[in-house]
């Protein structure tokens, strides 16, 4: 065997604080290969680790679009609800408006006719007050005539 140098190992790498020394070659081989190792099998596990996350994300990506489409399909079947109800009122607003189209103007035309007969009235209350004129002329006038006929002369 070789003698053994008296001076001291050098520091190849440092790992977690711990300094690790080595003297020969084949130590250094076993050394990285074994950190190589180690290295590989962390990134092994990183790419598990965020296959995983990325799984994981497209389930509740998943889950959430299957919820937002039940959500929208229950409000889109609610809108159809609401519009044929929608559609039945204004049916039945429309028939309603058509009556009172006919109600108005039949009740126009009963003012009309109102109006008519109070001009009428009128026409009559103005004729009995002519009549009543022309009567009290009359009877004027034969009062006149029957208190002269009635004076001696």
């Amino acid at each position: 065997p070789a003698p053994r140098s008296r001076v001291p190992a050098r520091c190849v790498t440092c790992q977690s604080g711990n300094h690790v020394y080595v003297t020969s070659r084949s130590r250094v081989l076993a050394m990285l290969s074994r950190l190589l190792k180690e290295h590989q099998a962390r990134q092994s596990e990183r790419r598990e680790l965020q296959e995983r996350r990325r799984r994981d994300a497209i389930v509740a990506a998943t889950r959430l679009t299957e919820a937002l489409v039940d959500h929208l399909n229950v409000g889109v079947a609610q809108a159809y609800v609401n519009q044929r109800k929608l559609d039945q009122e204004v049916k039945t607003l429309q028939v309603q408006a058509a009556q009172f189209a006919r109600q108005t103007g039949h009740w126009i035309s009963m003012v009309e006719n109102f109006n008519q007969a109070l001009k009428e009235i009128g026409d009559v209350e103005n004729w009995a007050r002519s009549i009543e004129m022309d009567m009290r002329t009359i009877a004027t006038a034969l009062e006149y005539v029957y208190k002269g006929q009635l004076q001696p002369s």
